[in-house]
């Protein structure tokens, strides 16, 4: 990749608020909050308030 033209790849915290659970992964997400992970270090965070954790489709709760 061509140097300073990308957006930085780094750790990310996400949050799903609507069932508490949270994920560490790489993502160019640019936000200025940090949080403390399980791990004892800090990431930049991320809330969200769906995800494949509360989405009824992808729990099983999705009725046609």
């Amino acid at each position: 990749m061509k140097k300073e033209i990308h957006p930085e790849y780094r750790e990310v915290l996400f949050h799903d608020t609507s069932v508490d659970k949270y994920w560490l992964i790489r993502s160019t997400l640019d936000t200025t909050e940090t949080r403390e992970w399980e791990d004892g270090k800090t990431y930049p965070y991320y809330a969200v308030e769906i995800s494949s954790a509360s989405h009824p489709f992808y729990t099983g709760q999705h009725k046609i």
